[in-house]
């Protein structure tokens, strides 16, 4: 039974740190509202849909996640369109690979973050 508890635990601790961290130097970021240009890229980040993370202070189980909805302009100046990313999943877009990889502050103990403090970390990297 004790080695059940141990191992219960040391998943949970895993799973709060399955926060997706950039494999390179991270690009560009912007808050809610502001312009960010990643390799041409136009990115404007518009609504936070979900904020699920596990706050810093409390372990859990499933570390969550954030949900952005997103606009994006093509390099060659086109129309916006709109697109939800999810913290480390990368997309497939105007010939090349998009990524939210750092959403900031860290999620606090209690409540919601105040939406003027979040910043976005975004990566696009063409498609070869």
């Amino acid at each position: 039974m004790k080695a059940v508890r141990l191992i219960v635990a040391a998943l949970a601790l895993a799973a709060c740190d399955a926060t997706p961290q950039p494999a390179s130097t991270p690009g560009p970021t912007a808050g809610l509202g502001q312009p960010a240009i990643v390799n041409g890229l136009r990115l404007r980040p518009l609504d936070v849909l979900e904020d699920s993370r596990c706050p810093a202070s409390v372990q859990c189980v499933w570390a969550g996640r954030v949900v952005l909805q997103t606009g994006i302009g093509s390099p060659d100046g086109g129309e916006e369109m709109r697109l939800d990313l999810t913290l480390g999943q990368s997309v497939s877009v105007y010939g090349g690979t998009l990524t939210l990889v750092r959403v900031t502050p860290a999620k606090g103990t209690i409540g919601s973050l105040d939406r003027n403090a979040y910043r976005f970390t975004f990566t696009f990297t063409y498609s070869r």
